[in-house]
């Protein structure tokens, strides 16, 4: 097997290929590798598109994850790892097969099923077009139409979080909060639990505020990146949480997928 330049990985799937990706991706964070490279090969669904797949991942010294939901496919896969010396996970099959054997049951084993036009589908594409149009506090109005409504100061990943959330199919408004704006009336309207207050430690915050200004080729001296103007911006955050009484998650290291699960168990 070659070795690669890169730390190269492929993602093959009958489908679109999320599911793996979702995972390469929470994995790679374990990593902090800058030089991986992913690659999708979606809607796979014969012999010698694996083949060439599999025999590009061996030149490239990396490996494959995979979700195929027809057994023949995810025999030939196997068959091509030990052929080829490659590592191929395989991220939808032990599970399908623990629950056959539990429950007694047997898959549908149609591609896409996840991806089907469906109320759900329909439910998320709503959300995503809700999460972009008010997001950052464009229209306050909308806090009253959301699902779910984040507080927190600039830089503390308030964008994202409605992004990821509004994929799940919750329509998500975020507001920023600044010491010097009054905030919004409508969230003393608001329904109690549907309000979440985000923190962050003061120093981890300093390290995104001065690596935006970096990017925009600003000065790290301004007013923005201080940590006593953060300090002062998060402890009135947090006396505004306090008074609306809504739950506080502290984002600090956290990925989004984390904070979303937070947020999620919070509303159940």
């Amino acid at each position: 097997m070659n070795q690669a330049s890169t730390h190269f990985i492929a993602i093959c799937s009958d489908s679109i290929g999320e599911t793996a990706e979702a995972v390469v991706q929470a994995t790679l964070r374990q990593f902090e590798l800058e030089d991986a490279e992913i690659k999708r090969y979606m809607n796979v669904r014969d012999e010698e598109e694996l083949t060439e797949l599999m025999e590009e991942v061996a030149r490239r010294g990396g490996f494959v994850a995979y979700t195929l939901v027809q057994p023949e496919l995810r025999e030939v896969i196997r068959e091509e790892a030990v052929r080829l010396n490659i590592r191929a996970v395989d991220i939808m099959g032990p599970m399908m097969q623990a629950f056959a054997d539990t429950f007694n049951d047997y898959p549908k084993r149609l591609p896409g099923l996840l991806h089907r036009l469906d109320d759900t589908y329909f439910r998320r594409v709503e959300a995503m077009e809700f999460a972009v149009q008010y997001d950052d506090g464009k229209d306050v109005s909308a806090i009253l139409k959301a699902d779910i409504i984040l507080l927190g100061v600039s830089r503390i990943s308030k964008t994202p979080l409605s992004m990821f959330l509004a994929h799940k199919g919750y329509k998500t408004v975020n507001y920023p909060i600044v010491p010097d704006l009054s905030p919004p009336s409508q969230l003393q309207e608001v329904k109690t639990g549907t309000i979440i207050g985000l923190t962050m430690e003061p120093e981890h915050l300093l390290k995104i505020r001065s690596e935006r200004l970096k990017v925009m080729g600003l000065p790290n001296e301004v007013q923005y990146a201080t940590l006593e103007r953060i300090r002062e911006e998060l402890d009135y955050a947090l006396s505004l949480y306090e008074r609306l009484g809504c739950p506080v998650i502290d984002v600090t290291d956290k990925a989004i997928e984390e904070t979303a699960g937070l947020i999620t168990n919070l509303l159940k």
